[in-house]
């Protein structure tokens, strides 16, 4: 867990960020269930996730709907006091929450302190110019693009999901042509420095099974620090 001792530091951003996401952070216990309005409300992209979760090597948080709060709280109290663990406890949840239709996801949750010194790759276009490819446009504001030198077209690009005022998740992708080049490292740094330039902090998560997608967050500044996240949309 970082030391949140001074104001201004990725970490005390990301605390506030977690905060805001989740409704509480860090969490007191094994695993700290939270109801908050958010999960009811559609996040950055519209969608609705009824449960969202981080877990650290020292405090994991559930956030979920405040209704099921109570009932969801005391059976994972009781499933953690028979020493279910945290990848255990993520296939059970959608049952609990009477949506067994529904599966949670698990992914590794990084965070940005200092992003590595790569230069930039790209130019910072609005998400709803002509130019910008289909896949970028859901994000809104600003996207990331990287172009090729010759001919103009798009190579590569990152959005940013704004999921609060201290919170910018990074998603980057790359075109099959231009993969094995870095790009995406650093398209990942540059959009990083941005984030905390403008005074949040920036995340980054992928599937444990992407081994591609966690050498470019390596690479780009974003260590596995034996964080996990969950979420069910």
């Amino acid at each position: 867990m970082p030391a949140f001792r001074r104001k201004d530091t990725p970490s005390y951003r990301l605390q506030m960020h977690l905060r805001a996401w989740l409704g509480r952070w860090p969490g007191s216990g094994p695993v700290d269930v939270v109801g908050s309005v958010r999960r009811e409300l559609p996040g950055w992209d519209g969608r609705i996730f009824p449960v969202i979760g981080v877990h650290a090597p020292d405090s994991s948080v559930l956030s979920v709907p405040p209704r099921t709060a109570a009932g969801v709280r005391a059976r994972v109290v009781q499933l953690a006091a028979n020493g279910t663990t945290w990848d255990e406890l993520l296939p059970i949840l959608p049952a609990l929450l009477a949506k067994e239709d529904r599966r949670v996801y698990s992914g590794i949750f990084r965070w940005c302190e200092q992003p590595a010194p790569l230069p930039d790759a790209g130019e910072w276009v609005d998400a709803t110019d002509e130019s910008v490819p289909e896949w970028l446009r859901p994000f809104g504001h600003e996207v990331l693009l990287a172009r090729d030198a010759d001919t103009g077209a798009y190579l590569a690009g990152v959005g940013l999901k704004h999921h609060d005022r201290f919170g910018r998740e990074i998603a980057v992708g790359t075109e099959p042509v231009a993969r094995g080049k870095g790009l995406a490292r650093r398209l990942v740094a540059q959009a990083a420095r941005r984030v905390l330039d403008e005074g949040a902090v920036a995340t980054y998560q992928h599937d444990p099974a992407n081994v591609a997608s966690a050498r470019v967050a390596e690479a780009a500044g974003f260590p596995d620090r034996g964080w996990r996240s969950a979420g069910m949309p």
